[in-house]
């Protein structure tokens, strides 16, 4: 059995290509680094890679992670800038016994070092996002209080997923260019172990999107694969994890921001669970060709999903490849 799981929409062509690989006998590793790189390398993605949103000082500073199942070897990169493909920066990481987790200019000079592509990830489309925002931003606070002020964190999408092959293996990834007008030097829950990600062989992988802040607070994408340890269905497990992890937050802060999650076990079964309307997933295994699903949150925190229409799925490109009014 094989198979992969990712977050958003954003993620079904790059499966469909790690699912040829995983076809083939292809190595998990190898496919979940192919199939990020796709929306790492896809410009109208806004929240990875190229054409990434920037900070508040228009840089795209990027984080990735990376983690083999199999001997646990994690390695990572946060607030990076100017390089493509930082999951692949990240899985060479994971080869090192020590240092393994570098930031900013420290991830730089190793990736310089290490022969990868130096690449200006900032596009003229984020830019104009940028100026956009400026301007929302300036004329939201000429007439609203301080509490009212528009967000200015919108926008970020990690893509995370989880992949299982043909030997047993498991890995899982994320990549992500953060909040959009964050601080510089900001890292979120991606390229933290346990928080937005986690892959175990024996028990399963787990990946995250949404709040980073609140998201490692619960070490969730952990918690997911440990309760898969203990027997839990995928689908029960994102499920359990994720109402908990919302239920905490609300009795404690008043609040609790977006938290999402995907996970597959060693046999191919996945699921999702969310605390927000409005996530999607991609999925492909053995039996199942890549399908985007479209998350729908109960009450009682169970999640259901309906396979997304074409005429969503068409929408979907539509608004993103749309000219930006600026």
């Amino acid at each position: 059995m094989w198979g992969m799981i990712a977050t958003w929409r954003m993620a079904v062509e790059g499966i469909t290509k790690g699912a040829e690989m995983l076809k083939d006998g292809g190595d998990a590793g190898d496919a979940i680094e192919s199939a990020i790189r796709e929306v790492e390398d896809f410009p109208y993605y806004k929240s990875v890679g190229y054409g990434g949103l920037p900070n508040e000082e228009m840089e795209v500073e990027m984080d990735a992670a990376f983690m083999d199942g199999n001997t646990l070897d994690i390695g990572a990169v946060a607030a990076i800038r100017d390089f493509a493909n930082p999951v692949s920066i990240a899985r060479r990481l994971s080869h090192e016994k020590v240092n393994s987790l570098l930031v900013a200019e420290g991830a730089e000079k190793f990736a310089h070092k290490e022969g990868f592509e130096r690449k200006n990830m900032l596009t003229d489309r984020a830019k104009a996002h940028y100026r956009k925002r400026l301007k929302e931003m300036s004329a939201q606070a000429a007439v609203q209080t301080a509490s009212q002020k528009l967000k200015p964190y919108s926008g970020h999408d990690t893509v995370g997923m989880a992949c299982l092959d043909i030997t047993g293996k498991m890995t899982a990834a994320t990549s992500t260019s953060g909040l959009f007008m964050k601080k510089k030097g900001r890292v979120g829950d991606s390229p933290i172990s346990g928080s937005g990600f986690y892959a175990d062989s024996k028990k399963g992988a787990a990946s995250a999107t949404g709040l980073g802040e609140d998201l490692m607070k619960g070490c969730i994408s952990y918690e997911i694969v440990r309760l898969m340890g203990e027997g839990m269905h995928p689908q029960e497990a994102c499920e359990t994890a994720v109402s908990r992890l919302d239920a905490e937050l609300r009795e404690r802060r008043g609040e609790a921001g977006d938290l999402s999650l995907i996970a597959m076990n060693p046999k191919g079964e996945w699921g999702v669970a969310t605390n927000i309307e409005g996530f999607s997933f991609a999925v492909v295994t053995e039996a199942l060709e890549p399908t985007v699903y479209l998350v729908t949150r109960q009450e009682d925190g169970r999640c259901t999903y309906e396979k997304a229409s074409d005429e969503w799925m068409e929408n979907y490109m539509k608004t993103r490849m749309a000219p930006i009014e600026e």
